[in-house]
């Protein structure tokens, strides 16, 4: 069953704040995300927030690449959706929390568009914790309840 994209919420702790307040390096580590996903940008809007904070949106032909970010809790909120079977969002995840400087992220994955011959379509989703390396727990990678999908006729 294909899917017709794939959905990655991420929410990123840890990050380093004297990153993610700049509102030019948030928008660089989305532009080099976007490159790693292998996606077109078609347009780019961010904006600063006093005293901190960077909101920002990437549209690119495949969907969109969102970010928003609290420097005084060291938190970024990302968002990556693509769609087509060339896009790579995962690199996008890796490459955005690795610049952002996060130490421990909670993931979810929704595969978006499924259906089985009928054209209703539904989706599924699967979450997970990571603690990065360079954090002061080491790497692990726990997944956090089982894979879900369901479809709901009305």
């Amino acid at each position: 069953m294909d899917a017709v994209g794939h959905h990655y919420i991420v929410e990123a702790s840890g990050c380093d704040p004297e990153i993610i307040g700049k509102v030019e390096q948030v928008e660089q580590i989305l532009v080099r995300a976007a490159e790693a996903a292998k996606v077109q940008v078609w347009s780019i809007s961010f904006h600063r927030f006093n005293p901190g904070g960077v909101s920002g949106v990437i549209v690119i032909s495949e969907s969109h690449l969102s970010v928003h970010t609290w420097p005084e809790l060291r938190y970024v909120a990302l968002d990556i959706f693509t769609c087509g079977q060339e896009a790579r969002p995962e690199a996008a995840v890796t490459s955005a929390l690795k610049d952002f400087g996060a130490t421990n992220v909670h993931i979810t994955e929704v595969t978006r568009g499924l259906e089985e011959g009928d054209k209703v379509f539904f989706h599924s989703i699967v979450t997970w914790e990571e603690t990065l390396p360079g954090s002061v727990d080491g790497a692990k990678r726990r997944r956090r309840g089982a894979k879900a999908s369901s479809k709901v006729r009305v």
